[in-house]
C-alpha cells in the first residue's frame, strides 16, 4: 500500500543493482539522464497532490488530495487533508502511519525490502541522479526536457514488480505533471501534482485522468 503512498509518486529508490546494458539501452539511458537531472530539485521539495486510486474491487474511485513532500535524504512525507487527514511519513528506516485521533504506527523498512528499493529510487528521482534510478528500474522516455515529456519505470527486480507493474510520469519542462502506477492486480493509482492537482475531477476516470496527463502533448 505504503508504495502508492510513495509514488509521487513520484516514485522512489535503489538498492537493486543490474550494470549490464544494451548498446541501445545505453544510448536512451543517456537521454533519461538529462531529463532526469533537471528534474532534480534541492530539499524540502513540496507540492500539492490529488489522487484516485481505481479498485478492482470498487465500483467508484478512491480520491485524496493534499501535499506530498521530501524533506531531504531519505525523509518524504504524504499529507492527506481530504476526505480525512493523515500522515504517512519515512525517515530514519521507518514508516510512520498517523490518521486523526489515533495512536501512530510505525514500522521498519527493513520489514519491507521492496518499500526500501521503491524509496531510495524516488529520492534518486527527486535529486535528479539518473544513474541511480536506472539501477532499479528500466526507462524509457518519449519527448524532450525542453517541452513535454513522459517517462516509464519498469521494476528491474522481480519482488518489486510483483507488486508494481509500472509507473508512467508525465511532465513539461522541469515540471512533472502527473504519475500513473499500475500495480501488478491490476488496480491503478493516478496522481495530479503541481497546480494540476485543482483539476481533478468530481467523477474521475481513468480516461479524463489520462487525458489531463497529456495535456502538454
Amino acid at each position: 500500500m505504503f508504495a502508492l503512498l510513495l509514488c509521487m509518486t513520484l516514485l522512489p529508490w535503489a538498492s537493486a543493482s543490474r550494470s549490464e546494458t544494451t548498446a541501445a539501452a545505453a544510448s536512451s539511458s543517456g537521454t533519461s539522464e538529462t531529463l532526469i537531472a533537471a528534474l532534480g530539485q534541492p530539499a524540502p521539495a513540496r507540492t500539492p497532490f490529488a489522487e484516485a486510486r481505481f479498485l478492482k474491487v470498487l465500483d467508484k474511485p478512491l480520491v485524496v488530495s493534499g501535499e506530498l513532500a521530501w524533506l531531504g535524504g531519505d525523509q518524504l512525507q504524504r499529507r492527506v487533508d481530504h476526505p480525512n487527514q493523515e500522515t504517512a511519513s519515512i525517515a530514519n528506516g521507518e514508516v510512520t502511519l498517523q490518521r486523526a485521533g489515533k495512536s501512530a504506527r510505525t514500522f521498519s523498512l527493513s520489514h519491507a525490502p521492496q518499500l526500501q528499493v521503491l524509496l531510495d529510487s524516488f529520492v534518486a528521482l527527486l535529486s535528479g541522479d539518473g544513474s541511480r534510478l536506472q539501477q532499479a528500474f528500466n526507462i524509457s522516455q518519449t519527448g524532450q526536457a525542453s517541452g513535454a515529456w513522459t517517462l516509464t519505470l519498469t521494476p528491474r527486480d522481480a519482488k518489486v514488480a510483483k507488486t508494481v507493474a509500472s509507473i508512467v510520469i508525465d511532465g513539461e519542462g522541469k515540471q512533472p505533471r502527473c504519475m500513473q502506477m499500475q500495480e501488478a492486480d491490476g488496480d491503478l493509482a493516478i496522481d495530479l501534482l503541481g497546480p494540476l492537482a485543482d483539476k481533478m475531477p468530481t467523477q474521475p476516470t481513468r480516461a479524463s485522468l489520462q487525458a489531463l496527463c497529456q495535456g502538454a502533448h
